[in-house]
């Protein structure tokens, strides 16, 4: 099932299930409106349904605490800047007030003259939970999405911690679904990419990631409680570079979709 956020013209935004042609054959794309919250509990359709092309994506999920971030999750990754593979995870926290959804722009702020792509999975929370072992990970996700862990590489080669680098307003794209029906060895193999302008930029699996999806989740579920809605970056492949304002960034994951933002500079 694909969960998306959206809004209709003339309406508050709501929570839909995304169906497209692919799935239900000579249909066009559709979305169809559901009450309530699914993070929350049960949810019922309205009865509501609307083109997917005349409604607006938002992020799929709003998180209601924290987006917690994995650094150097791919070797090669860790390679093209020039540092080892953590033997311990890198762990990083960015605001929720960097999340967007589809289509938003990425906004470049002056303090930086270096704004990278990352393309990566995320992994969305779907219950309180605190010190998750290893074989009940698949309990505690409600799904997965594409993400893009917008970095100013700048500031975060100048300062010790990566804060500022990692959390401005917009630095986190999400969407532009939550796709729920993958289990945890389905989604610990899809491919990542990332295209700027269209043009190929990362590839990779996360099958090749360090550490994969139950080890992430258990490690940090082991020093913070987790809540529904909370947001796992779980690391970019190898590939990493600029992006300007006028260009237009988008990762790919198979089995997921597609996120697209274009860039702009601050006002």
């Amino acid at each position: 099932m694909r969960i998306a956020r959206f809004s209709a013209p003339g309406a508050d935004p709501a929570f839909g299930v995304v169906e497209l042609a692919a799935d239900e054959g000579e249909h066009p794309d559709s979305v169809a409106q559901i009450s309530g919250d699914p993070l929350a509990g049960p949810v019922r359709y309205t009865g509501a349904r609307f083109a997917l092309d005349d409604v607006r994506l938002l992020a799929p999920v709003i998180p209601r605490s924290k987006v917690v971030c994995l650094g150097f999750n791919w070797a090669q990754h860790a390679a093209e800047m020039t540092a080892p593979v953590p033997s311990v995870p890198t762990i990083f926290i960015k605001p929720n007030t960097s999340v967007i959804g589809p289509g938003q722009p990425i906004v470049a702020p002056p303090e930086t003259h270096d704004l990278q792509y990352e393309g990566e999975l995320a992994i969305v929370i779907g219950r309180i939970c605190r010190r998750v072992p290893l074989e009940r990970v698949p309990e505690v996700i409600f799904g997965y999405t594409c993400a893009n862990d917008v970095t100013a590489r700048d500031l975060q080669r100048d300062e010790n911690q990566w804060t500022r680098a990692k959390g401005f307003d917009t630095f986190c794209p999400l969407g532009p679904w939550i796709v729920t029906n993958l289990d945890v060895a389905e989604a610990s193999d899809l491919t990542i990419r990332t295209t700027l302008d269209g043009a190929l930029k990362q590839e990779g699996t996360t099958a090749d990631m360090v550490r994969g999806i139950a080890e992430i989740v258990a490690f940090i579920s082991g020093f913070a409680t987790l809540l529904p809605g909370d947001v796992i970056l779980s690391g970019t492949p190898a590939g990493v570079g600029p992006m300007l304002p006028g260009q237009e960034v988008a990762i790919s994951i198979s089995g997921i979709g597609t996120l697209a933002n274009p860039v702009v500079a601050e006002d």
